[in-house]
């Protein structure tokens, strides 16, 4: 997941006065921040029998020890979550899974500590613990500063055992989804291989992954392969005939909205892989790594100010009502773009008018209960009461999330030569795009894309040509109130074939845009935005 500083580029405009406020409260970094052990009562300080089938334990009890003053200034949060006691079964990687487990390849980005374990029949499983370890996400320079402290301290604002609630709504609203259980990895567990040492004495995830055939659910009866994010980026860029299933990929973001789940950018999706006739491949979307569903953040002067739309608004706190919706998907932005383009502001009305009957009272309370009994009476109740509050306006949330990537929608080609015909009107602008880049239609031509923006709705409109020799004729019918157009050119050789007025009209070429794909120096089927410097510290 995505951490505090890693995504703050505009933060740092604030870093002076918030700096003075921090050393006040925060003081320098703390050697031993962390718990040594998650284990609490009696026993837990001793060598922990090997017959024992299961522990109480803590997600995270330092989080709890700072004073109100030390609250004020960064927030609550779910501290007293952190500190709750739970009981967990002990890990046995022997009977953990059908076959056993063995230790696989060491996962994680910048701050969670994960790995994959392997089963029989080539399955795989993730294991990630509940704690995080930001420590990387900061410059050298900074580590050893209470900065440290306060980026480690922003984990309390997830909640720990929230993705253990998200199958039965899942299930019951459509989406496919994993299957996570918590379990409790023992101080002395050597069986994970170089980085056993970093699990012992942790509560941690454990869920199988969607990679081996032999994973599929019989939701997704019929996929032929499972496909990662990015792999499926490549899939759409190079294979126009591949493409997603994008009122599925609706039906999981309303989800994510209802949930509260703002880290839901390109790497947090698996794709079921489905064959059809003539060649033509769909990709179904699968959700995964639900860290931050519920996320409790601005209750602290400073995560307040830093949560402001023109500071960071994608770090979006859970509440009754949604909020600034525009922050709740920004992460998103870039698969939602590609995912959502099709789909109309009736299709997003239909989609939640079909979740809220989809998702009743006597559901959400029992997918609230299976959080631990102590997590529950802290919480269980509440974040119930927010699920049904925001159930009731998922409409009017599905038509803010409508307006926000209609505002300035971003259409991309692909690696093959398109033709991109488009007609501007006074009130609207229709595009079409083919898969040739001949200048009239001929009977060999595949429409590949056709939509109406319009003026009410969309204030600039993107088409970027990416790669192959791309053809963008665009016809303008007379002079005023014309949405703005602005073309990229990609790889190829490009032209513009143009009639009518130019106004609110820009193109682009390869050699002088920094949009291009050539000047990206990174892979064309990704985004400029969502790959910065900064948000490269996040985890996969």
């Amino acid at each position: 997941m995505p951490h505090f500083f890693a995504l703050l580029p505009r933060f740092w405009r604030c870093l002076p006065a918030l700096l003075f406020l921090g050393l006040a409260v925060a003081g320098c970094t703390r050697r031993h921040f962390f718990q040594s052990d998650a284990r609490i009562g009696t026993g837990s300080t001793e060598a922990l029998p090997l017959s024992a089938d299961s522990v109480q334990v803590t997600a995270g009890r330092q989080y709890t020890q700072h004073s109100a003053f030390f609250y004020l200034f960064w927030g609550r949060h779910y501290r007293p979550v952190w500190a709750a006691p739970a009981t967990v079964p002990v890990l046995r990687l022997a009977t953990a899974a059908p076959g056993g487990l063995k230790p696989g390849k060491i996962g994680g980005g910048f701050q969670s500590i994960s790995m994959t374990l392997e089963g029989r029949q080539k399955r795989e499983y993730a294991l990630r613990a509940l704690d995080k370890e930001p420590r990387k996400t900061l410059p050298k320079v900074l580590r050893p500063t209470f900065v440290l402290n306060v980026v480690r301290d922003a984990t309390s604002a997830a909640m720990p055992y929230g993705a253990l609630t998200v199958p039965p709504l899942a299930q019951a609203a459509g989406v496919p989804h994993t299957r996570p259980r918590l379990v409790y990895v023992r101080p002395d567990e050597t069986g994970l291989g170089p980085i056993s040492e970093r699990f012992q004495g942790k509560v941690a995830l454990l869920e199988e992954k969607y990679e081996a055939l032999a994973s599929r659910t019989p939701d997704l009866a019929g996929t032929t392969n499972f496909v990662g994010g990015e792999n499926v980026l490549k899939k759409l860029y190079f294979h126009p005939a591949a493409y997603l299933d994008q009122p599925a990929f609706l039906r999981a973001r309303l989800l994510d909205v209802w949930l509260g789940d703002w880290d839901r950018h390109e790497r947090q999706w698996d794709w079921a892989e489905f064959p059809e006739a003539g060649g033509r491949v769909r990709y179904q979307p699968i959700p995964k790594d639900r860290d931050q569903v519920y996320f409790r953040f601005d209750d602290g002067l400073v995560p307040w100010l830093a949560s402001r739309p023109f500071v960071a608004p994608q770090f979006h706190t859970f509440r009754a009502n949604y909020g600034y919706l525009p922050g709740l998907v920004y992460q998103a932005e870039f698969i939602d773009q590609r995912g959502l383009s099709q789909l109309t502001r009736a299709d997003f009305q239909r989609m939640a008018a079909d979740l809220q009957r989809r998702l009743p009272d006597t559901l959400i309370e029992r997918a609230m209960h299976r959080l631990p009994p102590a997590v529950f009476a802290l919480e269980g109740v509440r974040i119930g009461n927010y699920l049904k509050a925001r159930r009731q306006t998922l409409p009017q949330a599905a038509e803010a999330f409508y307006l926000t990537l209609a505002r300035k929608p971003n259409l991309g080609g692909t690696a093959v030569a398109e033709r991109f015909v488009v007609h501007r009107y006074p009130d609207s602008t229709t595009v079409r795009v083919f898969s040739s880049a001949r200048h009239a239609p001929t009977a060999d031509d595949s429409l590949r894309f056709r939509r109406t923006y319009f003026g009410t709705e969309t204030r600039t409109l993107t088409l970027d040509g990416l790669g192959g020799d791309d053809i963008f004729e665009v016809n303008t019918t007379g002079t005023r109130q014309l949405m703005r157009l602005r073309l990229y050119g990609g790889e190829g050789t490009n032209q513009l074939l143009h009639q009518g007025s130019a106004r609110r009209l820009k193109l682009y070429a390869q050699q002088a845009s920094d949009f291009s794909a050539a000047s990206r120096q990174q892979a064309p089927y990704l985004s400029r935005r969502r790959h910065t410097p900064a948000e490269r510290n996040t985890d996969n």
